[in-house]
């Protein structure tokens, strides 16, 4: 059998990264293209960022739901396609897949020049794909990406580092990066961690509170007992509700979006402190991440991050005045050492993106900066 200088060049490639178990993500992706390849295939292109197969950073394609349930890793890449509960601009359930054409140019077995580090070199990390949302019922959809967060969360990871974990049940469990979707899926997200944590505190990077009161939008008429459904903005409302949140533990960062006088006394009763995006010209990115430690101190840690948080010079959003991107990476660099059980990125909605994707791009990068900071500090008490 001949084989073409392209499936050659492949099997060399994956040789060399079968010398790192770390770099499993990127041999699982190379074998796709090359058991693509036939023995005629000599006039294919050479792998590279924009052919191929496209997962979240290159990492491991898994149909974590199915077949492959049982693998073994520790961090899984899930999509969360739901935008059925925004209040303004849907769009944002094509943005997992915008979310990883925006991470073609990054993989996890890359160095990272901010963290000083390769993810991968650290945690086993996958792409379980996205969860199946039915787009018709909001309740159905969001019960579906609770029950994928929980077969997830409530696995042991891969790796098991040393001393005592903070999970109720005394083992190193599994984690999540989500990628949205609207902000509403934090909710059931947060479901399925706090069965295996308890209350965690959370980290809001955004331009809104999200702790509506869920009459905040509500015109009725609504039958007597009629429940008002949970949307992006009343979320967190929930959340508190439900026993979800540590008590004043909290804290938004980045919040420059209109509010009543009423939306910030519900905020308070929420458990959260603010940091208003433009306290960052008078206490700097230092000032800004000190708050942020002082605020959460040694709690589980879940962040979630609305992509409006950025100015919409750098992803289009209704908000002006946001943080700029290096200002974004500065602060999340600072939260090393902070014990982070889950995270996601939200409201990425490709039609509003521009035609250098920098939103997805904005979006994939901070995830890798997530992934980093997962990567770096264990989930140890």
């Amino acid at each position: 059998m001949k084989l073409s200088t392209t499936t050659i060049v492949l099997a060399l490639l994956i040789d060399r990264f079968r010398s790192s178990q770390a770099h499993a993500g990127v041999e699982a992706t190379l074998q796709y293209h090359l058991a693509s390849f036939s023995d005629n295939s000599s006039d294919l292109p050479f792998i590279n960022e924009f052919t191929g197969f496209v997962t979240y950073m290159s990492a491991k394609p898994l149909r974590c739901f199915g077949v492959d349930a049982e693998e073994e890793f520790d961090v899984a890449i899930l999509g969360a396609p739901f935008d059925t509960a925004t209040t303004y601009r849907p769009g944002a359930r094509f943005g997992p897949n915008g979310i990883r054409q925006g991470s073609r140019r990054i993989n996890v077995a890359y160095f990272d020049p901010f963290m000083k580090m390769a993810v991968a070199d650290h945690i086993n990390i996958v792409d379980c794909g996205d969860v199946p949302m039915v787009y018709v019922d909001n309740k159905a959809a969001l019960r579906q990406l609770e029950q994928a967060g929980r077969s997830i969360v409530s696995k042991e990871a891969k790796r098991i580092p040393e001393g005592v974990s903070l999970a109720k049940d005394g083992k190193f469990h599994k984690r999540i990066l989500t990628l949205g979707g609207d902000h509403t899926i934090t909710l059931p997200l947060l479901r399925s961690i706090a069965e295996v944590y308890g209350p965690v505190t959370i980290i809001h990077f955004d331009s809104h509170v999200d702790t509506w009161r869920p009459g905040r939008f509500d015109t009725g008429p609504r039958l007597p007992g009629e429940d008002i459904p949970v949307n992006h903005a009343t979320y967190f409302w929930f959340a508190h509700k439900e026993g979800l949140l540590a008590n004043d533990t909290n804290i938004h960062v980045g919040i420059r979006g209109a509010a009543l006088e009423t939306d910030l006394e519900s905020d308070r009763k929420c458990g959260f402190s603010i940091i208003h995006a433009d306290e960052i010209e008078d206490i700097g990115y230092a000032g800004v991440i000190q708050a942020i430690k002082d605020r959460v101190g040694d709690n589980p840690v879940y962040i979630s991050i609305d992509i409006d948080v950025i100015d919409p010079g750098m992803a289009p959003a209704p908000e002006i005045g946001g943080y700029t991107t290096r200002e974004m990476k500065k602060i999340l660099k600072g939260l090393e050492g902070l014990k982070i059980v889950g995270a996601d990125i939200v409201e990425v909605a490709p039609a509003y993106d521009t035609q250098d994707e920098i939103t997805q791009i904005a979006a994939a990068n901070i995830g890798w900066m997530i992934l980093g900071l997962m990567a770096k500090t264990p989930l140890t008490v």
